[in-house]
């Protein structure tokens, strides 16, 4: 082999990016690295970029290069004119007869390693400021797939050398600081995977999001994974728990989203186009690609990956069709959330907003407003107007230029590895991704806001709204002797609060959990095949379409949503109650109004303990608590605290733990704590015996006080007598923490008092309070509301 021109994959490494570029470098390191570690990479050689320098060398292309540069710099032509011209030079060249007897004889061997001849090969482009912690360029060099035989080889490799000079890569260069006369190219020759007949798609070891470190992401989709980096098709979305890996008797994936999936890359056979799109199946589109057994060796080859390179990683899989074997073809940094300050705390929050127009996948966590600018394809590029919300169908490398100049970014299609998402996140964009119809809906020159500030779906609003931007140092956090811990609710949303330095998470609301993410009433799942309302059967259907078992389909949504808060905090506790809907808020869910009976005061009716005794839920109650114990015991998150809502006597208590016993949900086992929400006067009456069955209280400060008083709080005529620091709502709170204490039980609140009040907050902390748990927009202001009043009491 020609001395300096051809590297084996074996060997080559990290070091190594000078020579044959940032991508083929890291190829290189996981073959000689990784492999021993069970991580299978494809066989393959890269040229060197002394092969690039002397192709430009020998052709005389350099003068070609600094003139069309320097007539764009100057003015004298656009971009496009500039790129075209050189690449033309490039397509006109030759191959020095050396190296292309280099690159085949190359090929030959790989061929015979391989064990078959013409050998379908990946070739990519792999620049020396390429796949760097700083900058991915994602997208912006050429990749060819199903490329046979030495002259086909050949002719891709050349055009990948032209890549050097598309528009975007010029562009993204400029942007970045890059020298291009200084920048070299390596081209990667790598047996392909037959995903063709499988799968594909891109992976994550962090939450590209919020930079949840704890967290690897998985997109999938059948055929080659160009769909997926395109953003050509929505994906199946996979998210798994890191620091449970390490027990192969738990299946810690947190999250389990089947995407449309609706096209798919394959093999053709023409040459001038070795692959085709064509429309899935409706078997595929329904069907999840990868099983749990895959997602978790795709997670824990992430985690090996990242763990070598010691940084965050943004890596590429594909499955064999043919074998059944699993692949990583490309890692590279990943280049936006590893760069964020640990301590450094941004929030935006959205307010004022108006009608929903469009909703997708949130990228990012700003917002923005701005006039609507549609553009259809690449060659509309140009009508683009500085500062406007970009809405296309999707996006690709040549959108570039124009990408960095938008406000916001909205497509109807992609998941959240796709190029659009990539290249908003390192622009430091807010997007909405996969938003369906958004091409349809929005329209040039309306003025929207685009919020990706609520969460992991992001919303396009019609108007402008007020966003409001909090800078928040966390490194400047006092320290407290008591917990200042969160409620939450929206798993979508949970990720983002985890750089908080919280004690836990206070309360977790299951019932958000069953209104957002499962929608249908429990017993109605249950009863499917009994339901009389047609429309509440065809919504059920549509809902749990992939799922053979109605009732799995709700285990399996609570129990991966809570997950994802259970994950936020780990190992720190987080403490779920059970359902707390009212009568008429179950009716609500679908199908929920053949279950519930019509009630004059569903706020003291039909609720809490009550309810998992009742033969008409207890049913319903089993699946909450098969989703505990799921979530326990098989995701593995045993820091779940499980609470009791509306608990109203001791005898009650009792029949409740005997159902969850029932239920395989025994406490003790497992290090299992069952709390019991102090909102009822009889809990504070009898806190004694509530303490014998429970392991700790959880005040609710709004029902106690309306309980209390004989308030209404949902009174507006008598909303100046709802007083959580009445003397009776406080001397009940003061009570039950004495006896909770005196019974050697934990007691929190749960409540907005505190943060709305600091006298409040320092009055609990006067009585010895264990904990207080907040929503995450007040915790700072609590944390240093008890941090003072810990400061005055000594």
């Amino acid at each position: 082999m020609a001395a300096g021109q051809i590297a084996w994959f074996e060997n080559v490494g990290r070091g190594d990016i000078a020579k044959v570029g940032g991508k083929n470098a890291s190829i290189g390191e996981m073959v000689q690295a990784l492999g021993g570690q069970g991580v299978r990479t494809p066989p393959g050689f890269a040229t060197t970029t002394d092969v690039y320098r002397t192709f430009v060398e020998v052709n005389g292309l350099q003068p070609t290069i600094v003139a069309a540069l320097a007539d764009h710099a100057s003015g004298r032509i656009p971009l496009d004119e500039a790129g075209r011209s050189i690449r033309a030079a490039f397509m006109r060249a030759a191959w020095p007869v050396e190296i292309a007897q280099a690159i085949t004889r190359a090929y030959q061997e790989l061929c015979m390693r391989a064990g078959r001849a013409n050998v379908d090969v990946a070739v990519r482009s792999s620049a020396t400021a390429e796949d760097l912690p700083s900058a991915s360029f994602a997208g912006q060099l050429e990749t060819f797939l199903n490329i046979r035989g030495e002259q086909a080889l050949l002719d891709a490799a050349q055009r990948c050398l032209a890549s050097l000079f598309t528009d975007r890569a010029i562009s993204y260069r400029l942007a970045q600081g890059f020298d291009d006369l200084k920048v070299a190219l390596s081209v990667g020759v790598q047996v392909m995977v037959r995903s063709d007949l499988a799968s594909a798609g891109v992976m994550f070891s962090v939450d590209t999001e919020t930079g949840f470190d704890k967290i690897v992401v998985i997109d999938a989709a059948w055929g080659l994974g160009e769909t997926v980096v395109q953003g050509a098709v929505d994906p199946d979305a996979y998210q798994v728990f890191k620091p449970l890996l390490g027990n192969p008797a738990l299946r810690p994936i947190v999250e389990k989203k089947c995407g449309g999936k609706e096209i798919k890359m394959i093999y053709a056979d023409a040459n001038d186009c070795p692959t085709a799109t064509v429309p899935t199946s409706e078997k595929e589109r329904t069907a999840f690609v990868l099983t749990d057994e895959e997602i978790l060796l795709l997670a824990r080859w992430a985690c090996a990956i990242e763990q070598h390179y010691g940084r965050a990683m943004d890596m590429e899989w594909a499955k064999d069709g043919s074998t059944g074997e699993l692949y990583i073809v490309q890692a590279r940094p990943e280049t936006v959330q590893s760069r964020r300050k640990a301590d450094a705390y941004k929030s935006y929050r959205v307010s004022s907003k108006g009608k929903v127009l469009a909703k997708g996948l949130s990228i990012g966590d700003a917002a923005a407003t701005g006039p609507v600018c549609r553009i259809e394809n690449a060659a509309d590029i140009g009508g683009f107007v500085d500062g406007a919300i970009l809405v296309a169908s999707t996006t690709d490398p040549d959108w570039v230029p124009i990408m960095k100049r938008a406000a916001a970014i909205v497509t109807d299609h992609g998941g959240r590895t796709s190029h659009a998402a990539i290249v908003s996140r390192e622009l430091g964009l807010p997007a909405i991704i996969g938003a369906g119809n958004a091409t349809d809906v929005l329209s040039d020159g309306q003025v929207v806001t685009v919020s990706c500030a609520e969460g992991g779906e992001g919303f396009v609003y019609e108007g402008v709204s007020e966003i409001e931007v909090v800078d928040v140092d966390l490194s400047a956090l006092p320290s407290t002797r008591t917990h200042v811990m969160l409620n939450l609710a929206n798993p979508a949303a949970a990720f983002r609060w985890w750089r908080l330095p919280a004690d836990g998470v206070g309360l977790a609301r299951m019932e958000f959990v069953v209104s957002n993410h499962i929608k249908a009433h429990p017993m109605a799942l249950l009863g499917f095949d009994a339901l009389k309302d047609k429309s509440a059967k065809q919504a059920i259907e549509a809902l749990t379409r992939g799922y053979s078992d109605k009732a799995e389909y709700f285990v399996d949504r609570l129990s991966r949503g809570l997950a994802r808060i259970a994950a936020v905090m780990w190992p720190k506790p987080v403490i779920v109650r059970t359902s707390d809907f009212k009568t008429n808020e179950y009716a609500h869910l679908i199908g929920g109004g053949e279950f519930e009976p019509q009630e004059e005061n569903p706020m003291l009716g039909f609720r809490g303990a009550s309810r998992y005794c009742s033969p008409s839920y207890r049913d319903g109650f089993a699946l909450e608590c098969r989703a505990l114990r799921r979530l326990r015991d098989e995701l593995g998150f045993s820091n779940v605290v499980i609470m009791i809502p509306f608990c109203r006597s001791p005898a009650e208590a009792d029949r409740v733990l005997a159902v969850m016993q029932e239920n395989g949900l025994r406490r003790g086992e497992n290090g299992l704590e069952i709390y019991v929400m102090c909102e009822i006067p009889s809990n504070v009456i009898l806190a004694t015996a509530f303490a014998e069955r429970f392991d700790g209280f959880s005040i609710g400060s709004n029902d106690l006080t309306q309980l209390v008083l004989g308030v209404d709080r949902d009174s507006a005529a008598l909303a100046d007598l709802f007083d959580e620091q009445d003397d009776a709502v406080k001397w009940m709170i003061q009570t039950v923490i004495a006896k909770a204490h005196d019974a050697g039980a934990k007691v929190g609140l749960c409540g907005q008092a505190p943060s709305d009040h600091p006298e409040f907050a320092e009055f609990l902390v006067d009585c010895g309070i264990d904990s207080m748990s907040v929503t995450p927009d007040s915790f700072v202001a609590v944390k240093r509301h008890v941090a003072a009043a810990e400061a005055r009491r000594g």
